[in-house]
């Protein structure tokens, strides 16, 4: 039994699932035979490879897209209505943008006046912040007080200490974020007495299960609609997958 393949023929074989075909069927020759052919014709059309990983890649990107859609429909009570996050942007828009993100990530820095720009010169996005702690103990410290003065002060507060600890570039001690709570005229020792809450607690504990179940591994990521967006993103991005997804 011969296998001078011609290549257009090989090529169609290397396309077929491995059921297609047994190899434990050939002799060893035989097997050797075909090795080699299938070795000669890879090392005359290594492009064969290249596009057999490219579609490999395309093939892994799609099944991850349809497993996030999976879990954000899963999950949707708790990325999207969970009683504590803070809400802003247009709560009445017709898209919902939820951010989870750290203090302390540079990515998430970097976005955030990205996020900004596109909730302003949209006007139409409803913005979910969600607060996950991943980079250590100046990062928890961060969202125990800005949680704390959202349960202190309200919203409008939240959002004034949140844009402040995005924009700080220091070392995250209580000291420094209490001179931001009186530079904005709240009350410090209410914050800082909150900060340690069962609330507070449970808030940063609700948040980083939910982060699990959506298999999230770092900031920011975003979910907007039914679709997650892991890692940064500049602002022309994300204003095209809104343009996208308002069809």
């Amino acid at each position: 039994m011969m296998f001078r393949l011609a290549a257009p023929v090989l090529a169609a074989a290397l396309a077929l699932p491995a059921a297609a075909m047994d190899l434990t069927e050939l002799t060893d020759a035989e097997r050797a035979q075909f090795r080699a052919e299938v070795r000669a014709y890879l090392m005359d059309n290594p492009q064969v490879i290249m596009e057999a990983v490219e579609l490999l890649q395309t093939r892994e990107a799609e099944a991850q897209a349809q497993a996030d859609v999976n879990m954000v429909s899963d999950n949707a009570d708790a990325i999207f209505d969970d009683g504590f996050s803070w809400v802003g942007g247009n709560p009445e828009g017709d898209i919902t943008l939820v951010e989870f993100l750290d203090y302390r990530c540079g990515y998430c820095k970097r976005a955030h006046g990205e996020v900004a720009k596109l909730l302003e010169t949209d006007g139409n996005i409803r913005m979910i912040v969600k607060e996950l702690p991943i980079l250590g103990e100046e990062s928890l410290l961060a969202s125990r007080f800005a949680i704390a003065t959202k349960q202190v002060a309200g919203d409008d507060a939240y959002k004034a200490m949140s844009d402040a600890l995005m924009a700080f570039n220091g070392s995250i001690t209580l000291p420094a974020m209490r001179r931001m709570a009186e530079t904005f005229g709240y009350d410090a020792d209410a914050i800082e007495a909150r900060m340690d809450s069962e609330d507070v607690t449970a808030e940063i504990a609700q948040t980083r299960a939910l982060a699990q179940k959506l298999q999230i591994s770092g900031t920011p990521t975003f979910v907007m609609q039914d679709e997650m967006l892991r890692g940064y993103l500049p602002y022309d991005q994300m204003q095209a997958i809104v343009e996208e997804k308002r069809g």
